[in-house]
């Protein structure tokens, strides 16, 4: 029978392993750090709660619009500086918050019959916006009207900024609750425990956009009483996910 022949190297590895294998030692496997971290990865749980979290609404952002049409730029434009003086000096004076100009317009108007297009006259408009305590806004609207305003081009309801972050907190605090709760029933139904959280993200959180009034129209003075203006709620929701190593 021929005679296997070994290299120097396999040589000597066997070798070693004879010794080890004639004094009774053994050998463990050894697993590199790679090894370990994927072992790691793999024994991760990821679940997303939600958290939601509601607060009245007790301001109101308002944008107040006058209108002119007319026969002569000039005039027209005259006639809405001066009226739009008149309600920006009835606003301060009611100490708003947040007062400032979001339109100036004025333009040609055509009047189209047969085919043909003929200019009539100028439309002038200026748009001014605020923002106040929701109780206060009816009766202003209405002290508006008669200092030369004629029209109501939106409104829209915001909570303080301190409420809706505390909305934002509780959001936050419910979406981990809700997220741990989660995993806490999917690891006890397999018999397994957790160990740590390895990561966290936050998604959204942020405050929610205003809460408009359900239409827009040209307002109407009807009767003496003041224009009923009623907030309602703005709502912050909140998503938190979580890995978790079991």
């Amino acid at each position: 029978m021929p005679l296997k022949r070994y290299s120097p190297k396999r040589f000597a590895a066997v070798a070693v392993m004879s010794a080890a294998l004639a004094s009774g030692l053994s050998f463990a496997p050894v697993f590199t750090p790679m090894a370990v971290a994927q072992e790691a990865a793999m024994r991760t749980l990821t679940v997303t709660g939600q958290g939601e979290e509601s607060v009245p609404t007790t301001l109101t952002r308002v944008e107040l619009g006058v209108d002119v049409q007319g026969t002569d730029a000039a005039a027209v434009q005259r006639e809405v500086a001066q009226r739009t003086a008149a309600v920006v000096e009835l606003l301060r004076s009611r100490q708003v918050d947040k007062l400032e100009t979001t339109g100036i317009q004025l333009s040609p108007r055509y009047s189209y019959e047969n085919n043909r297009q003929e200019m009539i006259g100028y439309t002038g408009s200026n748009t001014v916006s605020f923002r106040m305590p929701t109780e206060s806004v009816g009766s202003l609207l209405d002290d508006a009207v008669n200092a030369g305003a004629n029209q109501i081009r939106g409104v829209s309801f915001v909570a303080e900024d301190s409420a809706l972050e505390a909305a934002r907190q509780q959001a936050l605090r419910e979406a981990v609750a809700a997220a741990q709760s989660q995993a806490s029933t999917v690891l006890s139904s397999l018999n397994l425990r957790s160990q740590e959280i390895v990561s966290i993200q936050i998604d959204g959180a942020a405050p929610p956009m205003p809460v408009p009034m359900p239409r827009r129209a040209e307002y109407a003075l009807q009767s003496d009483a003041s224009t009923p203006v009623i907030g309602g709620e703005q709502t912050v929701q909140a998503r938190v996910t979580l890995q978790i190593r079991y």
